[in-house]
């Protein structure tokens, strides 16, 4: 765009400011329309009946009349649009007719006139919008339009700007992309013009901030391309776009010297049990932390055998991290003396803030970590785990098995749900931390963080809202490139925008906006606290598929229906196996099993059919990934079948075959032994579920996708 062009929409933008308004008017958006070549219908503005006429002999019959109004946004129910004007009489009375009903409908209200629009025939309506996010900011959207876009509210949304790439997967992303594609013998629309419509829109409002809403409502989509009917802007001047995050590099060197400290300050240290600041000591000591501890308290000379000084300010040397175990009215004395120190992290284990309706001693403590520089984790939290460095600052249980998962909470009660369940399933994890109010590290400065932490190969975590949901996405999109990302956001009830001036304001439910920028930035969304977790333990187990081509193999065919419909419902589709390799697994099934695909090799055969069935499936390179039903039989005991299929694997591996492989196992308590001997070697299991184990195997699916490896 040219900067004549800009100059042209700055100017309009300016005049409606200085009017006052929050919105334009018709004529306004097809200018800004034209310079972002947005095609519109040819136009005109009518004072009058007989220019009305004129107009609409000039530019042909028939035309849509529209009243002009920045008094009058929702045209309609006003009674202001009269469609298929087809004569010039018809044109006269529609002119009279609707500036009776704009004056009836807004007696105060300044009009301007009459549009005569080109009617345009035919096509689907389809709607392209824009809105801007409280949290995410400004967001294109495109769905199903016209009249009945509220009631179907069938719409995707994307970050703005947004790529072709973008624009594309939207046209897939609503429930009625068959109608794009032409059903009962209509034409498909031209996608690239509808692609390039959305491009555009993302464009406009991201170049002007003061754009807070926009609807293309319907849009006209052919064969031969795509035309907007009505253009609708609104404005905001207040509008203040958030600020640029920190830099990634000095975002992670923070949180290096916080979650890796050489020395810990734990300001409200305590000899007595049962005080936070007694568990905090007894974790970093017992824990095995091997760098620097400074107990702090204002009377003891020393706390559980370590030197205890009065102020932060009183240690010898730096201090990287602090956490605080002491009262919410107490945090901003300490920490103005934490920034006196130099200490970069504060890790505020407290409560009595925020979410104890005292706004104004969160606040405090934000200007204080802004004006000195320190990171604040926190208040209200549980602390952090961070097991390379047998690093417990917390008053919770010292964590003892190592592994690869990072886990976060913004709950204090789903982190315990965490530890407990990273303790009972034995899942190793590299960390464990609560983000409770958020009030400045949050989940985006933790996926910096992981990135480049060479000991985390996942990272899950919950959330109840992001503070900055532009910067996680951002994020996200670059992390999950490399590492996968799994998110459970509570709260998906969508409250809906009842007070949106526009239909795209109307339909950006709250959590339709999360979900699709999730999708958007490669993150794996968890609908349920156990599917975090499952996905946590058993994605890092699963080698990354080499395609999309999955096998079931099972020994009841109850479970290979189940397992069938659980593939369906995770994105993933059954290989239709050909002739050659149905024939190869037919020479180790009885006649009356099923090849195809589930392959049922029934529950009476030996271990051996197992074994040989799950061998065939690892060599033959077509197939992508095995989904394994296994049933309890006195022929194949559980323990039997696990350690054979155990022994499969590591057989075709060394030989160079390597998939993803997950297990459902049905029959009697003797099947929980074989599941957890399973998940213990690598093989994701469960006992009586044909729903978990190729959840786990969808998400893994879902992610290599997103990172382009399939």
């Amino acid at each position: 765009m040219s900067g004549i062009s800009r100059t042209a929409i700055r100017a309009i933008l300016d005049k409606v400011k200085a009017e006052g308004r929050t919105a334009l008017t018709a004529p306004e958006g097809k200018v800004i329309s034209d310079v972002y070549g947005i095609p519109v219908p040819g136009e005109g503005l009518a004072k009058s009946a007989a220019e009305a006429a004129a107009l609409a002999a000039g530019m042909g019959y028939p035309v849509v009349m529209k009243i002009v109004s920045p008094d009058i946004l929702h045209k309609t129910e006003a009674g202001g649009v009269i469609v298929g004007v087809t004569s010039e009489e018809g044109a006269r009375a529609a002119y009279d007719t609707i500036i009776a009903n704009a004056r009836k409908y807004k007696a105060d209200g300044t009009i301007d006139g009459v549009q005569v629009q080109q009617m345009l025939k035919g096509g689907t309506e389809v709607i392209v919008g824009a809105i801007t996010d409280k949290s995410f900011g400004k967001l294109v959207a495109f769905g199903l339009g016209g009249v009945l876009v509220e009631v179907l509210k069938d719409i995707t949304f994307r970050l703005a700007p947004a790529t072709r790439e973008d624009a594309c997967s939207m046209l897939d992303g609503i429930k009625a992309r068959e109608m794009l594609q032409g059903v009962r013998g209509g034409e498909a629309v031209n996608r690239e013009a509808l692609a390039d419509v959305i491009v555009k829109v993302s464009r406009l409002v991201s170049d002007f901030p003061e754009i807070v809403e926009l609807d293309l409502n319907p849009v006209f989509a052919t064969k031969d391309g795509a035309i907007a009917a009505d253009v609708r802007i609104v404005v905001d001047f207040d509008h203040v776009p958030r600020a640029a995050p920190r830099s990634q590099d000095e975002i992670v060197t923070a949180m290096n010297r916080i979650m890796r400290p050489k020395s810990v300050a734990v300001i409200g240290a305590s000899s007595e049990d049962g005080k936070i600041g007694n568990s905090v000591m007894k974790n970093l000591i017992n824990g095995g932390y091997k760098g620097e501890i400074h107990p702090v308290h204002p009377k003891a000379a020393e706390v559980m055998g370590y030197t205890a000084y009065k102020s932060v300010e009183d240690i010898p040397g730096h201090v990287d991290t602090a956490v605080f175990a002491i009262p919410a009215k107490l945090v901003a004395g300490a920490l103005r003396e934490c920034g006196e120190k130099g200490v970069v992290g504060a890790v505020l284990i407290p409560s009595g803030f925020a979410e104890a309706n005292e706004p104004e001693l969160q606040a405090e403590i934000v200007e204080i970590g802004k004006a000195y520089d320190i990171r604040l984790m926190g208040p209200n939290i549980y602390g952090f785990y961070y097991t390379p460095e047998n690093l417990s600052a917390t008053f919770c249980t010292p964590f003892d098995v190592k592994g690869s998962a990072a886990l976060s909470s913004q709950s204090g009660g789903i982190g315990m749900a965490i530890i407990g369940f990273s303790r009972s399933a034995k899942m190793g994890v590299s960390a464990i931390v609560g983000l409770g109010n958020k009030s400045d590290i949050d989940e985006d400065d933790l996926l910096a963080f992981f990135e480049q932490d060479p000991h985390t190969n996942i990272i899950a975590q919950h959330l109840e809202d992001l503070k900055d949901g532009r910067a996680f996405a951002e994020a996200a999109k670059r992390v999950s490139k490399t590492k996968p990302i799994v998110v459970l956001k509570a709260g998906r009830t969508s409250a809906g925008a009842a007070a949106a001036a526009s239909h795209t304001g109307a339909l950006a439910g709250n959590d339709k906006i999360y979900e699709d920028v999730f999708a958007q930035s490669g993150v794996i969304r968890a609908r349920s606290l156990r599917q975090l977790l499952e996905f946590a333990r058993g994605v890092p187990l699963l080698p990354t598929p080499k395609g999309e081509n999955v096998v079931i193999i099972t020994g009841a065919g109850g479970s290979g229906v189940l397992l069938s419909d659980a593939v369906d419902d995770n994105g993933m589709a059954l290989y239709r196996i050909p002739a050659d390799l149905d024939a190869e697994f037919r020479t180790f099934i009885p006649p009356f099993g099923a090849a195809g695909n589930p392959v049922d090799i029934t529950g009476g055969e030996p271990p051996q059919t197992y074994a040989n069935t799950v061998r065939l499936g690892l060599r033959d390179e077509r197939i992508h990934a095995l989904i394994l039903g296994y049933w309890h039989t006195i022929v194949t005991p559980p323990m039997v079948f696990a350690k054979l299929m155990v022994e499969v694997r590591d057989e075709m591996r060394a030989k160079g075959f390597e998939k993803p492989i997950v297990a459902s196992l049905a029959g009697d308590v003797e099947v929980e032994e074989a599941a957890e001997y399973l998940y213990q070697n690598g093989i994701p299991a469960y006992a009586y579920s044909t729903e978990l184990p190729v959840e786990v195997l969808g998400a893994k699916y879902k992610w290599a996708r997103g990172a382009g490896l399939i």
